[in-house]
Parts: structure tokens; sequence; C-alpha cells
């Protein structure tokens, strides 16, 4: 059995000095916070849209989404007492609706509204020629252009609109080369700019000069809307709770799903047309209500985590030090 000396609490204090040991604090709080970009993009989006309500502006919010053929209600009722077919036809009743065979064909809708209503004019709907699951891919830089064109002369003058970050909403007035480019084509956007440019430098270093000279990226669905006198207010990102529009859609849908005993696109897109007029203009007023009370509670969210994570922080290393024959601990 090893038998080890006794010492004293300075003793051993002084011995861990000599060893280089150095007595601190563990650090064993943690926390799991948002990225520091989203945080950034999201107080700067509310900031503005307070400051945008406070001047009395019309904030308008435009969205996309899909309906397919086959909506229907997840539930209904049953009668148990109907047994089959044959016993329903003898009792006068039905089985009830059938079931769609699958989603079927799609629409895809776009439209625009604020709390006072959807934007008479303002929905377009068209049938999805392609299968794939995300409906984004209908929908491309140019016809989100022309739909957009024929919208803005229906808006308020001098107001806002909010729109999310989807690619054909973000199409570059004159987009920056980048690696993918064919090098003549990168030499060439620097000769438009009146850079001189050597010819016999490699991709790598026409990009270094590109991003010396770039300035700030312009938006052809930005600038179009500046010309008729109307800011585009981006959405942060992940972040539909704070689209309105999000809550007429659940409206539109659900009258759908309901109604939908056909399965056939052209009665699915009469009863879309009818849902949107079912969803007034104090249902709106009350939908953009909900997205500001959602915008306040994400602000005092932010600054309470702010408020825990100071607390998370030392104030002091607590490192014990030694000199000589006395020791002192900062935490004491």
């Amino acid at each position: 059995i090893r038998v080890f000396p006794t010492l004293s609490r300075t003793g051993l204090y002084r011995l861990l000095g000599d060893l280089n040991f150095e007595f601190t604090k563990r650090q064993r709080n943690s926390a799991l916070t948002e990225r520091e970009d989203l945080i950034r993009w999201r107080r700067k989006f509310i900031t503005n849209i307070r400051l945008y309500r406070s001047e009395g502006r019309t904030i308008y919010y435009l969205d996309e989404t899909w309906v397919n053929a086959g909506e229907c209600a997840n539930k209904v009722w049953v009668d148990k007492t109907v047994t089959s077919s044959r016993d329903a036809f003898l009792k006068g009743l039905t089985t009830g609706p059938k079931n769609p065979t699958g989603k079927g064909k799609r629409l895809i809708v776009v439209h625009i509204g604020s709390s006072n209503g959807f934007v008479e004019g303002g929905l377009l709907c068209f049938e999805s020629k392609k299968n794939t699951a995300d409906y984004h891919d209908e929908m491309n830089g140019d016809s989100f252009y022309d739909w957009f064109c024929g919208i803005l002369p229906l808006l308020d003058d001098n107001s806002i609109i909010v729109m999310d970050n989807a690619s054909y909403h973000s199409v570059k007035l004159d987009p920056a080369p980048t690696m993918a480019w064919k090098k003549n084509k990168i030499i060439q956007w620097l000769e438009d700019k009146n850079v001189v440019v050597d010819t016999k430098m490699i991709k790598l270093g026409l990009i270094d000069k590109v991003k010396e000279i770039r300035a700030t990226e312009k938006y052809v669905i930005v600038e179009k809307a500046m010309e008729t006198n109307k800011i585009v207010l981006r959405l942060p990102p992940y972040h539909c709770e704070l689209n309105p529009i999000e809550l007429a859609w659940s409206v539109v849908k659900n009258h759908v799903k309901q109604n939908n005993t056909t399965f056939k696109l052209n009665d699915v897109r009469q009863l879309l047309i009818d849902g949107v007029q079912r969803v007034t203009p104090e249902m709106w007023a009350n939908f953009v209500k909900h997205t500001i009370k959602e915008e306040d509670k994400m602000w005092g969210i932010e600054t309470i985590t702010d408020e825990m994570l100071d607390e998370l922080v030392p104030t002091s290393q607590h490192v014990l030090t030694i000199t000589g024959e006395t020791s002192t601990d900062s935490s004491d």
C-alpha cells in the first residue's frame, strides 16, 4: 500500500503550483443559440417594419403556395350503422365521399394582401407542369417578374412589399462572376467595368479583381418596385410565421379540403377562388395583429437571451496564485 505524506492545504497548493498547475473555475455553462446572421437579419427586419408602420405606410405581404387536385379533409364522420354499399342503397344513404387515388395535378398560386384584405386582381393561379416535390420549381424569374409588374399599379403609393428570399424573388440586375463562369466571360465582365485585365491571369486572380470593384448587388424586383415608389422588405430566412399570408393560405386550403368531392383540377381551381374570397379584410387584419405579436415575442426573447447569456459569462477567472508561503483564491 502506497502511503502519501500528510500535507496542509497551503503545502498542497504550493506543490501543485510548483508542478505548473493552475486552479481555475470549470466552465460548464453552455447555451444553444441561433446563427448570428439570422438574429441580425430578424432584428433589422422587425426594426424596419415597425418604422414603416409608425409612418402609416401600407404593408403588403406576398407569397406562393400550391393546391393539389386530391386535397381533402383528413377526417370525416362515418355512419357505423352502414355495413356495405348495398346496405346504404337500401336505406337511401351513401357511403360518403370516395377517397382520392392520389395527390393528382397541382395548382401553383401567387397572391398578395394587406390588413385591408387580398389585393383585388392580384391572384395568379396556373397548372403545374412539373412532377416535383418543390412547387418553387414551377416559378422562374421571368414569370414572377411579369406578375409583379402587373401588381405594382394596384398597390398604394409609398407602400412596403414583404416577401421571402425565393430564388425568383432575388434575380440580380448585374450578377457578379463566380468561379463557375468561363474565363473569357469574366474578362469581358471586368472590361465592361473599365478594368484593365491581364489575360494571362488565372481565374482566381480575376475573381479577386471582381471582389475589389463589386458594388452593392442590385435585384431586378427591388429596382422595379423603387421605380414606382415602393420598397421591398425581405423576410428573414425560415421565418414564415412573420408573414400573415400564411394564415390566409390555411383558410383557403381548408375551404378546398372541406368541399372537394370531385378531385378534378378545374373544380379545385374554383374552390380555391371561392376560398380566397372567403378571407375577409377583418380576417386579414387579425392575421396581421397575430404576426405583430410574433414579432414582439421574438424581440423580447432575444433580449431575455442576451441577459441569460450574460449570466453565463464569468466575472473573474477564479485562479489560485501561489506566491511564497501565501496563497490567495480570487473566489473568496
